[in-house]
């Protein structure tokens, strides 16, 4: 049967199992083994599958012969599609200092952008293998956490009162116990991971960092001066507190902000929505957002209305004019949970601080 404990994903854990003297039946997922040779020349690694391990070629050919399945690392690739672990924002960013082009994450988009047109079957495999390594990773992470979601727009500006709500939420909601997951990107999304990101920190670090933030509103024009803001941030209150970012590079114009401690970026948007949102098991709640948050609503509403996936999650919208006049989203949920398991755990509140509360009384 295959499961994490089966996995090896860094070489610490690759250390310890080799010396009980047995690899077989495991599964090593992007470790480095080039410094490793003797311990996989006298390891029993029949029944092994190594997933983009670089190997010398002795080492290579032994596995090999055992009856190991060895997918070598693929070259000149700007990422890596068998990585084990999530992101971070220092990984993804590595490179800030030089331009935000010079990044892994530009040069991610910029491989996106060539090849997600070109018919090529390997490219489009190795976008699907990088995706399920990330599923995987996302699943492990958060496998004991009570994860809430947090949607809302891109647009959101840095130094708006939206802004800072959304920041106080998330703030508030990670010292309520939850683990805050949002689609990973700028405006709303980066506001609530700033605010989780400082849930360690005094109240009065949220209003300094607003400040700091502020002379960088907007990924556009440059989001260069947009993420070494947030990494000046990051530089004054060092080990912040845990979320989650999951971004795409489907969307890689908007760039992933730097206060999600781990980040799962996708490549298939689409698979990317539904896990965010499937994963949200505490809770989603909806910022005020366009297009692309009100599908996040109805993607999340239909699994509630089908039962698909059990018990409802609940789902809170905020702002009563965004979501019954301006986008009026809210009628249509309602006239769609009446009657239905789903009717108890949706709620429509106007302001943040009410979420919580609603949240909790939801459980």
């Amino acid at each position: 049967m295959v499961n994490a404990d089966i996995e090896i994903e860094t070489l610490a854990e690759f250390d310890q199992v080799v010396a009980r003297g047995s690899l077989s039946g495991y599964r090593i997922q992007s470790v480095n083994l080039l410094e490793r040779t003797f311990a996989l020349l006298a390891a029993d690694t029949s029944a092994a599958v190594f997933l983009g391990c670089a190997m010398e070629p002795d080492a290579s050919a032994k596995v090999r012969a055992d009856g190991a399945l060895v997918f070598p690392p693929v070259p000149d690739l700007p990422f890596n599609p068998y990585r084990g672990l999530l992101y971070t924002p220092e990984e993804l960013f590595d490179g800030l200092p030089g331009g935000y082009e010079a990044t892994p994450d530009a040069g991610a988009y910029a491989w996106f952008r060539e090849t997600a047109t070109d018919g090529d079957v390997f490219s489009s495999m190795l976008r699907s293998v990088h995706d399920d390594a990330i599923s995987d990773a996302l699943d492990e992470h958060l496998a004991a956490a009570r994860v809430v979601g947090v949607m809302g727009g891109h647009a959101m500006s840095r130094g708006s009162a939206d802004y800072r709500g959304a920041a106080e939420l998330g703030r508030a909601l990670t010292r309520s116990g939850l683990t805050v997951a949002t689609g990973g990107g700028p405006g709303a999304m980066e506001a609530a991971n700033l605010g989780a990101y400082l849930a360690p920190a005094p109240d009065e670090a949220l209003e300094e960092a607003l400040e700091l933030l502020a002379k960088a509103p907007s990924f556009e024009p440059s989001v260069s001066d947009w993420a070494r803001a947030a990494f000046a941030v990051r530089d004054r209150w060092p080990g912040g507190g845990d979320s989650v970012g999951i971004p795409t590079w489907f969307y890689g114009h908007e760039p992933p902000n730097a206060f999600a401690a781990h980040i799962a970026k996708y490549f298939a948007n689409a698979t990317r929505e539904d896990g965010l949102l499937a994963r949200s098991t505490a809770g989603v709640v909806f910022l005020p957002g366009a297009a692309g948050t009100v599908q996040e609503i109805f993607d999340a509403a239909t699994p509630n209305y089908y039962g698909s996936r059990g018990e409802p999650a609940p789902m809170v919208l905020v702002g009563h004019t965004h979501w019954t006049e301006h986008l009026p989203a809210w009628p249509l949920l309602r006239a769609l949970a009446r009657g239905r398991a789903m009717e108890s755990r949706i709620a429509l509140v106007d302001s943040v601080d009410e979420v919580p509360g609603v949240l909790a009384s939801m459980r």
